[in-house]
């Protein structure tokens, strides 16, 4: 087996010993395993590509991480919820398709059914149909509710296959942007 020696200054022996107690004791397979991560994406971030860290799941959910560049996003906002979505392509040439949903949510008085569609004046300044001045003015008692937000992530392998998951504007965005190299080299 060849044989590197590595120097280590005096004030890193602790994150040495740290990182192969974290390795299961292999002080060898934590220094691969940081070579391996650090040389991919040094390697993405030079064809174009970033790291990308979101959220999937519902409520706090779980993080994941990919290489990618973002082709398009797209928000839509109503009077109970807002939704983002995020289409990126992958290193590997595939789409990534990120929707963002916030917690749903309803206001009103105590003893009424909470907010439907936004009408008018209340609309505009995002009252529920079920409030009054006073209520949106803290004059009188309110209530409110929501549930948990969630997140989602899908991974397909064509541009045709978004289509039916994402808005058409946002489609059509993605459709151009798709056909766009991650990077052009200019030889200026």
């Amino acid at each position: 087996m060849p044989n590197k020696t590595i120097y280590v200054s005096g004030d890193d022996l602790e994150l040495f010993a740290r990182a192969q107690e974290l390795a299961g004791g292999s002080l060898s397979a934590a220094i691969v395993a940081a070579l391996r991560r650090y040389v991919d994406m040094e390697e993405g971030r030079a064809a174009g590509f970033d790291e990308v860290v979101v959220k999937v799941g519902p409520g706090v959910g779980r993080k994941v991480r990919f290489s990618g560049v973002l082709l398009g996003e797209w928000g839509n906002a109503s009077d109970q919820r807002v939704e983002v979505y995020r289409v990126y392509r992958s290193r590997t040439g595939k789409f990534v398709l990120h929707i963002d949903r916030s917690p749903e949510w309803t206001a009103g008085e105590p003893g009424t059914e909470g907010s439907g569609p936004a009408e008018g004046w209340r609309g505009l300044i995002g009252m529920g149909q079920n409030q009054s001045w006073s209520s949106f003015l803290g004059l009188s008692e309110q209530t409110w509710g929501f549930n948990q937000g969630e997140a989602t992530l899908e991974v397909v392998e064509t541009v045709t296959e978004l289509q039916a998951k994402i808005p058409a504007e946002l489609y059509s965005l993605i459709a151009r942007a798709a056909e766009q190299p991650p990077v052009e080299d200019l030889d200026i």
